[in-house]
């Protein structure tokens, strides 16, 4: 069965995305899109270029979104990072006013081309455009989904492993709630050397705050360093993606539309091939929830009021 995937975007993190598929041979056919024509033709021959090199063989199409319809998965990966240069608040949401009308865009023309598969948005303001995604695709909820923290509780583990000196995949836990400032470590969810790293945190005098702030800003760190983020979400978005092509049915904490919040947030869920196939319900302490519902409400406050701006709400 032939494995296809489409990314829309081909800026740092569209490029990286793709290239990691390339070269990971997890596709056999690859649809890039962007509206630079000459950056896009000249991702593709370079990754044609590769081939000869690489252990698998992917068919790379370009600039058709005809051809998206039956691909089984699609990422949005478009964006403007020159938005960022002077973002000292480090705010995702000063995208918004770009990337609100791309999702517009880029909705309408993968509703029109009958794409059924599953939609992974990584673009900025992560909920809130994976939010706008749903209604412009018209896909059903489970079918659009952000990376969110995805990439946050990645961060997480990792500044938690070089305090213990200990490999990141050895940590497990979760950050939840937006892709952005909002965002929390939920402590209680987070495990190390079989047990609660509360405990831990407390026998070795651990400052789990300064630990989250860590993760929180862990996408600053790299941006003021060279400008830009690309490796980090590329390897979480594709990762989702094989998830879901391979229904690997695995609980990942991703942006999901939660009903007794009434908006997209990051939260674990059971993803596989049909996308959301279950959500998880964690067992959160009250200051945990409360945060929860604080990121909630300040994204649903964002997404309801950039669809009035653009007239799509009354």
């Amino acid at each position: 069965m032939t494995r296809k995937i489409g990314v829309i975007g081909m800026g740092h993190v569209g490029s990286t995305v793709a290239h990691y598929i390339v070269a990971g041979g997890f596709a056999d056919e690859l649809v890039l899109i962007d509206t630079n024509e000459d950056k896009v033709v000249a991702d593709a021959t370079d990754f044609e270029d590769a081939m000869s090199n690489l252990n698998a063989h992917t068919n790379i199409i370009v600039n058709d979104y005809t051809t998206i319809k039956d691909a089984d998965v699609v990422i949005s990966a478009v964006g403007n990072i020159k938005l960022q240069k002077d973002n000292k608040e480090h705010d995702r949401f000063i995208e918004l006013p770009f990337t609100g009308k791309a999702a517009k865009a880029v909705g309408e023309k993968v509703k029109a081309s009958g794409f059924n598969g599953v939609f992974i948005d990584i673009t900025n303001p992560c909920d809130v455009i994976t939010s706008m995604y749903q209604v412009f695709t018209g896909l059903p909820k489970e079918r659009v989904i952000g990376t969110g923290t995805l990439l946050d509780s990645s961060r997480m583990r990792r500044a938690v492993a070089k305090e213990l000196s200990i490999d990141p995949r050895s940590v497990s836990g979760y950050n939840l709630g937006e892709h952005g400032n909002s965002q929390f470590t939920a402590w209680s969810t987070v495990n190390v050397l079989g047990r609660p790293i509360t405990e831990i945190a407390k026998e070795r005098n651990i400052d789990l705050e300064k630990l989250d702030e860590m993760a929180r800003a862990g996408g600053y760190t790299v941006f003021h360093g060279k400008k830009y983020t690309n490796y980090g979400i590329a390897t979480a978005a594709v990762r989702l993606a094989n998830i879901i092509m391979s229904d690997a049915r695995t609980e990942i904490p991703v942006s999901n539309y939660r009903e007794e919040v009434g908006t997209y947030l990051s939260y674990p869920a059971i993803v596989g091939k049909k996308g959301i196939l279950e959500q998880v319900q964690l067992n959160l302490t009250e200051e945990e929830n409360e945060k929860l519902k604080t990121s909630a409400n300040y994204i649903k406050t964002r997404f309801e009021s950039t669809m009035k701006e653009m007239g799509e709400f009354d």
